[in-house]
């Protein structure tokens, strides 16, 4: 039993970095697919071109526009029906309005921008979970067996401790402990099987298919050496930042626009008509317009908008605080899984020393077999600790990449086509209509690698 206990101990360390067989899925595939089939992802590149949208609705704004209207009217003189119909064609153009609407279309690119920035921050957190929900499958298939090794050990220890009864050696209690025990790991068993289809179902959920058989993770990327430089590039790199940066900068912007909604807009019209008896008539002329009195609705937007930037200001601080903290619980867990692995080899081997000690000692009648049990639960729970440890080792790694905004299938280097936030927005960014200019045909081109044509 000793040597099954030693085969068994062997088989838990290593089971989360032993190596895997060659068909096996491996944590590349997993990323790979959670970035291609990912619903999260897609739905928020959606709402990033939604938001490119609004910076051709904002342009659209500073062009001419061009009506039509067709009518009929019927009316009842006195002599008998008469029907009278007229067609109108009108232009109208914004000529000047002291930089209001362009400053719409500036506020709109800063909103594309941090609309970008969040659908990084999407990648991270879904790559994260997926590197999470990868190990927490393979750290429970560990689980189930030690569980099942453990069953298998105290089936034997059962059978071992009957036979001794059987020839006097020990007691109907001590039969009846390792009864108790078997049932208890049984049950345990039953609840790690439990558990590991729990994670199955997470990683589905997240990765798209049911995990196969998984392979150990590859080596884990690399990282900076200290909290410090991690930190620094957090700064610079975290889509959480960046992402409300730009919308500071729309919030200035915004306070701007807000100052000169009391200056007059100059506008341009024209029209031209022609009656149902042939008769024409036209027209053209400009029109300058500006409040005087709204009630205090200026002065309102104008406070509005500078407390609107006030808070972007404020959350730009705190988030700034709350990524720094992001990197170092990273490292901490990092640095506590390190330390874990370290003291649970060393609890591993001197379980497993105690425990052969323990055997032998109980042959020569100085242990019971409740003493046998209990150190065959040191064992146990010092392989499950070890395991619990590697795979913590791992998850804080993938942690600190995306506290500094660097989990990306990009950074990863994923064998994946990388999605291009910056083409649908060249495609849209001037207004075009459908197949009616080259940006228009381009537009299409865009809709159709997309998957919306």
């Amino acid at each position: 039993m000793s040597k099954m206990m030693r085969n068994a101990a062997r088989v838990a360390v290593g089971l989360v970095l032993c190596a895997g067989p060659v068909a096996a899925e491996t944590l590349t595939d997993a990323l790979t697919m959670a970035y291609r089939n990912s619903g999260l992802i897609e739905q928020n590149r959606a709402v990033l071109r939604a938001a490119d949208e609004d910076v051709a609705q904002a342009v659209a704004l500073l062009r001419p526009v061009l009506n039509y209207t067709v009518g009929a009217t019927w009316s009842e003189p006195n002599s008998g029906d008469d029907i009278t119909g007229a067609a109108t064609l009108s232009a109208g153009m914004l000529l000047y309005d002291f930089g209001r609407s362009q400053l719409n279309v500036d506020i709109q690119k800063e909103t594309v921008l941090a609309t970008r920035a969040a659908l990084v921050d999407i990648e991270n957190t879904v790559l994260l979970n997926t590197v999470t929900s990868y190990l927490a499958v393979r750290r429970s298939e560990a689980f189930v067996d030690l569980r099942q090794n453990n069953v298998r050990l105290l089936t034997e220890q059962l059978r071992a401790t009957r036979d001794r009864f059987e020839v006097g050696e020990v007691t109907r209690t001590d039969v009846s402990l390792a009864e108790a025990r078997l049932a208890a790991a049984r049950s345990g068993l039953a609840a790690e099987q439990g558990g590991l289809a729990q994670a199955r179902e997470q990683y589905k959920a997240v990765v798209g298919v049911y995990p196969g058989t998984l392979a150990p993770p590859p080596r884990s990327p690399a990282i900076p050496g200290t909290q410090e430089a991690a930190r620094a590039t957090a700064r610079q790199k975290n889509p959480q930042i960046l992402q409300i940066q730009h919308q500071v900068k729309a919030a200035d912007l915004a306070v701007e626009q807000a100052a000169r909604a009391k200056l007059p807009t100059l506008d341009a019209s024209g029209k031209v008509s022609i009656d149902h008896n042939g008769d024409d008539s036209s027209s053209i002329g400009i029109e300058l317009s500006g409040p005087i009195y709204r009630g205090g609705a200026i002065a309102s937007g104008q406070r509005q908008a500078i407390a609107g930037r006030d808070q972007a200001r404020a959350l730009l601080y705190t988030n700034g605080l709350l990524v720094d903290q992001q990197v170092g619980d990273a490292y901490a867990n990092l640095a506590v899984a390190v330390a874990s692995i370290d003291a649970s080899d060393r609890q591993v081997r001197a379980a497993q020393l105690a425990l052969e000690g323990v055997r032998e000692e109980l042959q020569l009648g100085a242990r019971t077999t409740l003493e046998v049990l209990d150190q065959e639960q040191e064992v146990l729970d010092a392989q499950t600790s070890r395991v619990s440890a590697e795979v913590d080792r791992y998850i804080a790694v993938y942690q600190v990449l995306d506290s500094m905004g660097l989990l990306t299938a990009e950074h990863l280097g994923l064998n994946v086509p990388i999605y291009d936030p910056a083409a649908y927005y060249n495609a849209v960014k001037d207004a075009p209509r459908h197949g009616v200019s080259p940006q228009g045909e381009k537009l299409d081109r865009v809709l159709r690698a997309i998957g919306q044509e």
